[in-house]
């Protein structure tokens, strides 16, 4: 019988382990989605970016009074790309004194402040509140907080439950991961749901064409990550469960 307990005791500390490396792997992910801001990007034709209104698109897009519509417009015509906290350009350098004939291309990012982030998103005509628009905005920028949040709770709890030698908060820390992967890939749906309604709103140019970016997709591997954490951190929770009411009615047999 003892065999059998070191077997079993073995197992679980695999499953732990493995379910513990994928949970640091998601939310090293997630971590380093939601700081980059390659969600989504816009490639234009060369010559958009050649003409002399860019330097004043440039300016207005980093200086000027934050307004969507505004640097919408100028992400489209600047290969711009858009993330949870930053929006960023692709624009020919400024040169103060000379005109070069060949510009070299620089990015310009500029981050959400958390005022913007809350900032209600309107329709076409520009003073109808979008409440639809406004709350998925709202939603995708704080589930991946809520996500990473859980994460850390559940990794103290696993700490202290090493301490205590205790199995029986692993169950706890299971559900946990698997909340995370529910709001990791709430924060992906509500990103995509919001860029195809903000289109409908501020439609691209005809040949700018968008696409999904790296960080998107980092966001997206860091769901199964959690899911597969939450589900072996389950497993080992219910079976180790089992086995010690099965031990306990055998010793008292």
């Amino acid at each position: 019988m003892n065999i059998e307990e070191a077997v079993r005791d073995n197992r679980y500390a695999t499953a732990l382990v493995i379910g513990s490396v994928l949970s640091l792997l998601a939310t090293v992910y997630l971590s380093v989605a939601v700081g980059t801001q390659h969600w989504y990007q816009y490639t234009s034709p060369p010559n958009e970016h050649e003409g002399s209104n860019a330097s004043e698109h440039i300016d207005e897009f980093v200086n000027g009074e934050f307004s969507e519509k505004s640097y919408s417009e100028t992400m489209f015509l600047l290969n711009g790309t858009l993330g949870l906290w930053w929006r960023c350009i692709l624009g020919p350098s400024q040169s103060h004194w000379f005109k070069e004939p060949d510009p070299k291309l620089e990015t310009k990012c500029v981050s959400f402040t958390l005022p913007e982030q809350f900032n209600p998103k309107y329709t076409l005509r520009e003073n109808d509140v979008d409440l639809l628009r406004t709350y998925l905005w709202r939603c995708q920028f704080l589930l991946p907080l809520v996500s990473l949040a859980l994460v850390f709770l559940s990794g103290l709890i696993g700490v202290c439950a090493c301490l205590c030698r205790s199995f029986t908060p692993t169950l706890g820390v299971g559900v946990l991961h698997l909340l995370a992967g529910l709001c990791s890939l709430g924060t992906v749906c509500c990103f995509l749901a919001g860029v195809d309604l903000r289109h409908q709103s501020y439609k691209p140019p005809e040949r700018v064409e968008g696409s999904l970016g790296w960080s998107l997709y980092l966001a997206l591997i860091s769901f199964p990550l959690q899911m597969m954490a939450a589900a072996l951190f389950l497993w080992a929770a219910r079976s180790h469960r089992k086995n010690y009411t099965r031990m306990t009615a055998y010793r008292v047999a």
